[in-house]
């Protein structure tokens, strides 16, 4: 059994026992705890907040992402919109959580900070008002019964001590006896010792009872009077336990959000959309817009007409010896195209398909805008622009007013032409094809 010893009474503590002088102390010790336990469930919210936080801009973070590449990549269709269910998943319950985020701080952590303040007053001196008050009631009605024990201990003690010495006397009168050198006066001391330890023994033990009794009569008080400040600190702590318990409860229905009508609207609206998803439909699409249903301009004879734009024909278009030659070209600034960002995706929706043949006079050079989307080659306010030599195969004369008139063999002066437009090729005055041979 561990022993204590309280330095306001001096008195030895032999148990844990509440009743023991000074155990009361954690009973008060208990109220400090209390407000400890309030700044704990505090910080203890705080951190699930900032997590709730954190969860809803990662959510926010990868739909944005995933939408981005799931929008320029190749899926189409119906398929692709239950895709993208996901990231309208993912918005909503991020506004659900940053919600949960929201009622932690502004109405449980909230909560908890005003209890604690009208439950627990600061002192000036430090501590609170209600561990002092505990304190001092437990010491006031602990005081008078600590005072009779310390007086009982005390009476123990003197009435052991002279038990102790009468037993050292006995015995030595009887060592005494034994030995014929003590002369009778010596024996008739050791015998009147023995009688005053007798003496004393009783007289310590009368006061020893009489102490004890004082004390026993004295416990029903005590133990009323600490009964009575232990239930004030009973019904502090239970309002605390109490109010914990209701804050938990809250904590609980914000955390909860199975409960939410709009978390369970959130998947069955993502359940419908992935059940929306329809292949046959979605390869009907793909047929229709990107497969044989595509309509066609299938070619057709048309009839010259001198009043109209020149339509040139396919075969026309692929004489490669008739035009214009180039005979050399010297590029000046930078041609090359900027590099296209990288992405997950491998490529994406807006990929052009390129043909080998087309009616498009996009890539014509005299037309009015290049293929790069640049002005007319034939602006005089180009910037950069490629220095062309040109030499004609045969006699040609202008037959509208915006054609040239060539002369086989003669060489056309150089100049610098914006946009590179004459290193992909085009076509002379009369449609000819002028990447003929170098």
């Amino acid at each position: 059994m561990s022993v204590t010893y309280d330095d306001s009474v001096g008195v030895e503590v032999s148990s844990d026992s509440f009743w023991e002088v000074g155990n009361y102390k954690r009973t008060v010790k208990r109220i400090d705890d209390g407000h400890r336990l309030c700044s704990d469930l505090m910080n203890c919210l705080h951190e699930r907040a900032r997590i709730e936080k954190a969860y809803a801009q990662q959510l926010t973070e990868w739909a944005r992402r995933w939408r981005q590449l799931v929008e320029k990549g190749p899926q189409y269709g119906t398929v692709e919109k239950a895709w993208m269910a996901f990231m309208s998943e993912a918005e909503r319950v991020s506004e659900l959580h940053l919600e949960v985020k929201a009622s932690l701080m502004n109405d449980d952590f909230e909560k908890i900070k005003n209890w604690q303040k009208e439950a627990f007053h600061k002192q000036m001196m430090g501590g609170f008002k209600e561990t002092k008050e505990a304190e001092d009631g437990f010491r006031k009605a602990q005081k008078p019964w600590a005072k009779k024990l310390k007086e009982v201990e005390a009476a123990k003690k003197a009435h052991h001590a002279a038990c102790k010495e009468e037993k050292l006397a006995i015995s030595r009168e009887a060592n005494s006896k034994a030995d014929p050198s003590l002369n009778p006066e010596q024996l008739k001391k050791l015998q009147d010792k023995i009688e005053k330890c007798k003496q004393d023994v009783l007289k310590t033990k009368d006061k020893y009872e009489k102490s004890l009794k004082e004390l026993d009569q004295g416990t029903p008080q005590y133990m009323e009077n600490m009964e009575q400040v232990f239930e004030q600190c009973q019904q502090f702590e239970e309002k605390r336990l109490r109010f914990f318990r209701e804050v938990l409860l809250e904590v609980q229905k914000h955390l909860d959000l199975s409960n939410v009508t709009g978390y369970k609207a959130v998947y069955h609206d993502l359940e419908q959309s992935i059940r929306a998803a329809d292949a046959v439909e979605d390869l009907r699409w793909f047929r229709a817009n990107h497969g044989p249903g595509m309509a066609m301009n299938w070619p057709q004879f048309e009839e010259w007409s001198a009043d109209l734009n020149r339509t040139l024909s396919r075969r026309e278009k692929k004489k490669a010896t008739d035009g214009v030659t180039l005979t050399g070209i010297n590029q000046t600034g930078d041609q090359s195209l900027p590099n296209k960002p990288s992405s997950v995706s491998s490529y994406e929706k807006t990929q052009s398909y390129p043909t080998d043949w087309s009616d498009d006079e996009s890539n014509n050079p005299f037309s009015s805008t290049d293929a790069n989307g640049d002005s007319n080659p034939f602006d005089d306010d180009a910037t950069s622009g490629t220095e062309v030599r040109v030499r004609a195969l045969y006699d040609y004369e202008g037959q509208e007013h915006d054609e040239l008139s060539f002369k086989a063999g003669r060489w056309a002066p150089p100049a610098s032409r914006g946009g590179g437009c004459w290193e992909k090729g085009g076509r002379g005055p009369g449609g000819e094809d002028r990447r003929g041979p170098a």
